[in-house]
């Protein structure tokens, strides 16, 4: 079972650069997901708050007003808190910190490769 968990994580973390343009939500979900589970493995703050920067601004020309906006940056800070610090007792799936830089890693390349760092 937890193998599976870890191969549905890793998917979805795979994902986080193909979410879909006109969903700000998914963008902001995949995105603070990945982004708050590098922080906790570990990758220096301000790599992070880069690739923020970058998700945040997807985030915006994704969205149709600025409700839905703010909508997606509230749901972006409350899976980034989640994830970066999340509570050891609970039953939250965890990927291992592996997959986590490598896909981190691929979403960097992608923006530099995209000019958008």
């Amino acid at each position: 079972m937890r193998s599976t968990l870890f191969a549905a994580t890793a998917l979805l973390l795979m994902n986080v650069v193909a979410a879909k343009a006109a969903d700000p939500i998914g963008l902001a979900e995949t995105g603070a997901f990945l982004l708050g589970n590098a922080h906790r493995c570990g990758v220096p703050n301000a790599r992070v708050e880069q690739a923020g920067k970058v998700i945040h601004h997807l985030i915006a020309a994704a969205s149709f007003d600025p409700t839905e906006e703010a909508a997606a940056a509230s749901r972006f800070t409350e899976i980034f808190t989640a994830t970066a610090y999340p509570d050891q007792e609970g039953d939250a799936l965890i990927p291992p910190c592996g997959i986590v830089i490598a896909q981190f890693q691929r979403l960097e390349r992608h923006h530099q490769q995209t000019g958008l760092n």
